[in-house]
């Protein structure tokens, strides 16, 4: 009989679907593509997702929130057509020509008077166009003298003016539920009179690190040892993609204090998992997952690092079991368990940004794997430097880059100067 944990190493090179006692269910096709290990999270969390508790907040607290209403505009925006260059209202068919300036209007006023013929108002960016009036010129295309103007152009109706209602009409959806707040949502929310907005929950999100060789961040290694570092860093991470982080102590290599606080991790929302998902003799997360009826969508992915990256459904709770490797971890956390927990949080748009810059040097790497390697971007976005880097426990090599190359599968080299993706940290 094949004992528990060889089975496993078996099913990890086999394309298998099986459902055995005390093993959970193993659906391993092989290992994905990139592609194809993230649709798969989208869709498994997406077909799953029971969207959290809804809170109402202060506007000032709103920022970085998923929204979980739809917001209307309580009114036209503008209100009224306005202008948007300081200049003179005109009538556009008196130009070119002299014109006799009959007052001023500035924003937060009305002129009480109306254009006419041969006339023109002086206006300030913002201020309500007056009666009578279709069209701005810039004051500095005008000359004036002696309280009149002269402009020798012409001009066309509605030239400079924002009419009203251009931006959004009363009544009409500027906002949608499942939105995460930028700043220029909760600019939108204040001037379409919003001091509170209803917001999902935050998900909490519990973090594991896994291994014998691990040892508290305060605490004085031994040279076989290194420090828990993987949890913190999992830790800014969730705090930055909208979860809170909770920690829990360190899983050791014992199938029953894995178990135990794998019990715990799915009290969460979402459980990450550091460590302990090789195929490694001592590495017992995954036996200690099936133990709990698990559902295992992946165990392998065709990226560096990360290859062997965990995902699957237990208690009702989605894990991923990361990689110990403090690259790796990071790396598939911002590429796949990201996009989890924002859709847990009731985000609908999970885009992953991954912009072109220039190569400021050859780059080679060996085809077959979709690599996400540090590098440094240039302040203006244009172009990326690859970054030495000893592997995937470099966190020297991290902290000196700013970005991550995306190397392509099917690609083994590129000049100096091509174009290749990057991934932002």
């Amino acid at each position: 009989m094949v004992s528990q944990p060889c089975l496993f190493n078996i099913l990890r090179v086999a394309n298998v679907k099986v459902t055995t006692e005390g093993c959970g269910i193993i659906d391993f096709v092989g290992p994905l593509t990139f592609p194809e290990a993230r649709e798969t999270v989208i869709r498994k969390v997406r077909e799953a997702r029971h969207l959290p508790p809804v809170e109402g907040v202060e506007l000032a607290s709103a920022a970085a929130r998923v929204l979980a209403e739809d917001v209307a505009a309580d009114r036209d925006s503008p209100a009224l057509a306005r202008s948007v260059r300081d200049g003179f209202a005109v009538r556009a068919s008196d130009l070119p020509g002299e014109l006799a300036i009959i007052g001023e209007v500035r924003a937060g006023r009305r002129f009480s008077g109306e254009v006419g013929h041969g006339q023109a108002v002086e206006i300030m960016t913002g201020a309500p166009i007056p009666a009578g009036a279709d069209a701005v010129v810039m004051v500095e295309h005008v000359t004036r003298h002696d309280g009149r103007i002269r402009f020798d152009g012409t001009v066309q109706p509605r030239q400079f003016i924002n009419p009203r209602a251009c931006e959004a009409s009363a009544g009409e959806t500027v906002l949608h539920s499942g939105k995460r707040l930028d700043y220029a949502d909760i600019a939108m929310l204040a001037a379409f009179g919003c001091p509170r907005v209803k917001v999902f929950r935050v998900p909490e999100v519990a973090i594991l690190a896994t291994g014998d060789e691990i040892v508290e961040v305060q605490e004085t290694p031994a040279e076989f040892q290194v420090r828990n570092s993987n949890a913190y860093s999992l830790a800014a991470q969730v705090a930055r993609a909208g979860g809170v982080p909770r920690l829990l102590p360190v899983a050791r290599d014992n199938l029953a204090h894995t178990r135990a606080l794998l019990e715990e991790g799915f009290r969460a929302d979402l459980l990450l998992l550091s460590g302990g998902v090789s195929a490694g003799k001592y590495d017992v997360v995954e036996e200690a997952l099936a133990a709990l009826d698990a559902e295992f969508y992946f165990n392998r992915v065709l990226i560096q690092p990360g290859q062997p990256l965990v995902f699957g459904r237990a208690r009702e709770k989605f894990f991923f079991g990361l990689p110990g490797n403090p690259s790796s971890t990071m790396v598939t956390f911002e590429i796949f368990a990201r996009a989890a927990l924002e859709i847990l949080g009731g985000q609908e748009e999970v885009e992953l940004h991954t912009p072109f810059a220039r190569l400021t040097r050859d780059f080679r790497h060996r085809a077959g794997l979709t690599r996400f390697l540090p590098a440094r971007l240039s302040a203006d976005g244009q172009s990326v430097t690859p970054v030495n880097w000893h592997g995937s426990g470099d966190i020297p090599s991290l902290t000196r880059a700013n970005a991550y190359l995306v190397a392509e599968p099917d690609r083994a080299e590129y000049p100096c100067g091509e174009w290749i993706r990057v991934l932002h940290k």
